[in-house]
């Protein structure tokens, strides 16, 4: 492959976050470099690892996050990274295809929304449209045409969450993680009793029968 103009040619740094470290050697390996251009992946495995190495490594032009780390659950992970690191160009990666998290991470200020199940040659477009957003010669024109959050149909229920208050959907999303009460309740720091409440709040907001109903319909 042809390797892009000198001025485009340095190496793009990429902060990958993931606890699984054969997930991290799969992706630095499987793109070591991305049309001609040398890709620098710097790693960590929890979020606080990652906004630490972040703020200590000038230059990284992207990250890829985990939603499900051992010290966070869900989009709580993207809301403090983008807090620490507000200019941070931040994609989630996940194997989660619900298309509300997908939709929130996007509100939430991601750049993009990369799917762990993604095929290798949309994986490599959608970093490609990561790192250079503008469009690097060489690189497919769909690759910056939308390939960065999939589109999916709207429905009624998406039309009732849109409705939802911000605690509301901060404990919707973690219980689509597939957190406990109890996990919920030390993620936030509400007490037990007012997670129950929440639930059971989003229950009747959204006319399901129970949780695992509820779960069923983001799947």
């Amino acid at each position: 492959m042809e390797a892009l103009p000198s001025d485009r040619s340095a190496a793009r740094k990429v902060l990958l976050v993931d606890d699984h470290e054969l997930v991290r050697i799969g992706v630095r390996t499987t793109y070591p470099e991305l049309l001609g251009t040398t890709i620098d992946w710097l790693e960590a495995a929890t979020l606080e690892d990652a906004v630490r190495v972040y703020a200590q490594t000038p230059g990284v032009d992207a990250v890829l996050l985990d939603l499900n780390l051992a010290d966070s659950k869900g989009l709580q992970g993207l809301r403090t990274f983008l807090q620490a690191h507000p200019g941070a160009r931040v994609a989630v990666f996940s194997g989660t295809h619900d298309e509300f998290v997908i939709r929130q991470a996007e509100a939430l200020g991601a750049a993009g929304y990369v799917c762990k199940g993604t095929l290798s040659t949309q994986m490599r477009d959608m970093l490609i449209a990561l790192l250079w957003p503008e469009g690097p010669p060489g690189a497919r024109s769909a690759a910056n045409s939308g390939l960065l959050f999939s589109r999916m149909p709207t429905s009624s229920m998406y039309d009732r969450v849109s409705e939802l208050g911000p605690r509301h959907l901060e404990i919707l999303e973690l219980v689509l993680s597939g957190c406990t009460n109890q996990e919920i309740s030390t993620s936030t720091q509400l007490s037990l009793g007012t997670v129950k409440n929440y639930v059971s709040s989003l229950l009747l907001a959204l006319d399901v029968r129970s949780r695992s109903h509820l779960i069923s319909l983001f799947r």
